[in-house]
């Protein structure tokens, strides 16, 4: 069983299809980015998550956000760590469900789901492969106090970020790469002239990133 909604699209392989789960951002649905399923490849076994917190008057969020907090905004890492906690056992469920290669797991998010995607790989490495992180950054409150290199060195990631991002500043962003690097975990860092969103550009090159880590 799984406490998340999501909606799928099959692989055309009877059997160890390359598993892509996608993660929404901050006020949005499970309908959002599985609007690129039809572009991506058929082999992939493509599920979208509905994020557990519903909003008013729609809407779905990992965690709550307060943004007249002291340096603009407020994140609920309590929320965020359970969130974290669901997508793993949803990863776990999904594996366990649908005919699908446990070794051959991507997770893409944007925006909250790329910050919840980065805390899932770095906090259980052994359940992902590949990470697509569009318009996100590292939130070092929600990940262990200390990582092994050895634990996630398998891991892949492609960071991307528009530099006009009037949501996420593009500045914690540009703190990705020299994280990942000291972990010598395998990554792509690349920015677009746009803000908070994804260029036609961005999803051709995290698309062909795909079919090379797939």
């Amino acid at each position: 069983m799984t406490n998340l909604h999501y909606i799928s699209r099959p692989s055309t392989l009877k059997e160890n299809a390359p598993l892509l789960i996608m993660c929404h951002g901050y006020g949005s649905d499970e309908n959002d980015l599985f609007s690129f399923a039809s572009e991506l490849p058929q082999e992939l076994h493509i599920i979208s998550l509905r994020a557990p917190f519903a909003m008013q008057p729609y809407g779905n969020a990992w965690y709550a956000i307060n943004f007249d907090a002291e340096k603009g905004k407020w994140s609920d890492n309590e929320q965020a760590r359970l969130s974290v906690d669901l997508i793993s056992e949803f990863i776990d469920y999904a594996c366990e469900t649908y005919p699908v290669d446990s070794s051959n797991v991507t997770l893409l998010g944007f925006s909250q789901g790329t910050i919840l995607s980065y805390a899932v790989a770095l906090n259980y490495p052994h359940i992902v492969k590949n990470i697509v992180a569009l318009s996100g950054y590292i939130n070092e409150e929600i990940l262990p106090e200390r990582i092994e290199n050895s634990d996630v060195s398998h891991l892949n990631f492609f960071c991307s970020h528009g530099f006009v991002d009037q949501v996420i500043p593009v500045e914690w962003a540009r703190k990705t790469p020299d994280f990942l690097k000291a972990l010598d975990i395998n990554h792509v860092y690349k920015e677009y002239p746009v803000g908070h969103g994804v260029a036609p550009q961005n999803f051709y090159d995290f698309k062909a990133w795909l079919d090379q880590y797939l």
